[in-house]
């Protein structure tokens, strides 16, 4: 399960005396921890793995996004750090689909829902996410979603 390797790679990192993996790992517990107090009085996902994936989802996402602004801004120290972040969250994600294989996926996915236009995207990213959602990250597919459709 990812969260016994996150365990294994905080303990890990806290004998080698690395302390970025050690802050970023402790981040991802505690959001993780998080999700499961949400999950108890909603509606959670069946598979632990999946909860997990999509806490490192929007965690990573989370942190694009904070690069952006931070070059924006020139403040190239703070988006350096997010990126040794995201580095460290993306290695217990599982191994994300590459363009021709997403491509492959989403276009099998967009003709079996035979979607035709953008009033078809809500369906369409429902089934993505239920059918790739591990292997994808949200923000990808819905924007290949949208080009197949739009």
């Amino acid at each position: 399960m990812i969260r016994d390797d996150i365990k294994t790679a905080l303990v890990t990192a806290m004998k080698g005396g690395d302390k970025e993996t050690t802050g970023t790992l402790r981040l991802v517990q505690a959001a993780i921890k998080n999700r499961d107090i949400e999950a108890r009085t909603g509606k959670a996902p069946g598979d632990d793995n999946q909860l997990v994936t999509e806490v490192l989802q929007k965690m990573i996402k989370q942190r694009r996004e904070s690069v952006e602004i931070y070059r924006t801004n020139g403040r190239e120290d703070a988006a350096a750090k997010e990126e040794a972040e995201i580095a460290v969250i993306e290695r217990f994600l599982p191994q994300q689909m590459s363009g021709d294989e997403a491509r492959a996926a989403i276009g099998g996915i967009v003709a079996e829902a035979g979607a035709t236009s953008m009033k078809d995207m809500g369906r369409v990213m429902a089934l993505v996410k239920e059918r790739l959602g591990a292997r994808m990250e949200p923000a990808r597919a819905s924007a290949l979603v949208k080009g197949m459709l739009g």
